[in-house]
């Protein structure tokens, strides 16, 4: 049963994913943050369909601790599933990314159209420069800016690296960094096929401010804030 309700989800999603992107690219004049309010309709779509089919849902705790104005999300990276479901948790956003996803047919044209900050890895401190340019744009637009520190998706009760570049960009643009801790893997693993039914709990840290904080000290309290709330999360 398993298998049929995660057949019927990834043929909607072929089906309803290439309609979105072509919207994306369609709408790339309009401002940025209306263009992605109508864009992530696609995300409200692909989690009901997911709800229906595979009887995996979502609960939040911390709703609270979002802010009213543009931040920059740290977040644990789990799954595909949090890229999908965020668009429907936290306001308008866009992600930084590696160039290469871009090339994905559709949903690459799409991240460019939404103006996902793409950057080459390889490039060191050019990409750390490139990121805060490009960032500082997207927050000053009315966007979020979500990057995933651990910069792949690492396995629940596993702990990957928290490369700096999200703390950088918050401290050089003197953002508010949304630390976030999820379940999500332990329902839709990477490269899985497969989904398994439950409720996945997503969890919202309190705002940090990044005004007369260092990178590497930003980076740290969010890790540490991250990884203790993962290990409360199994608890719940």
């Amino acid at each position: 049963m398993r298998l049929i309700r995660s057949i019927l989800f990834n043929l909607g999603i072929l089906v309803i994913t290439p309609l979105f992107s072509v919207l994306a690219i369609v709408l790339f004049p309009l401002p940025a943050v209306t263009h992605s309010r109508i864009v992530s309709s696609w995300a409200y779509l692909t989690m009901a369909w997911l709800k229906l089919t595979c009887g995996l849902s979502f609960r939040v705790i911390g709703q609270e601790n979002i802010p009213n104005h543009s931040c920059i999300v740290l977040s644990k990276h789990q799954s595909a599933w949090e890229t999908i479901a965020f668009q429907t948790i936290f306001p308008p956003q866009i992600w930084v990314m590696k160039r290469s996803l871009l090339w994905i047919p559709f949903l690459g044209w799409a991240f460019a159209a939404l103006k996902a900050i793409a950057i080459d890895r390889a490039a060191g401190r050019e990409a750390l420069k490139q990121m805060v340019d490009q960032g500082m744009d997207r927050l000053t637009k009315g966007l979020w800016v979500v990057i995933f520190p651990e910069g792949t998706r690492i396995a629940p009760g596993k702990r990957g690296k928290y490369h700096i570049g999200g703390a950088w960009l918050a401290t050089h643009t003197q953002a508010t960094v949304v630390p976030v801790a999820h379940n999500a893997g332990e329902f839709w693993r990477k490269n899985s096929f497969l989904k398994t039914p439950g409720v996945i709990t997503v969890s919202i840290g309190k705002p940090i401010p990044s005004a007369g904080l260092k990178s590497d000290a930003l980076n740290q309290m969010v890790e540490e804030w991250i990884e203790s709330e993962m290990l409360l999360l199994k608890s719940r």
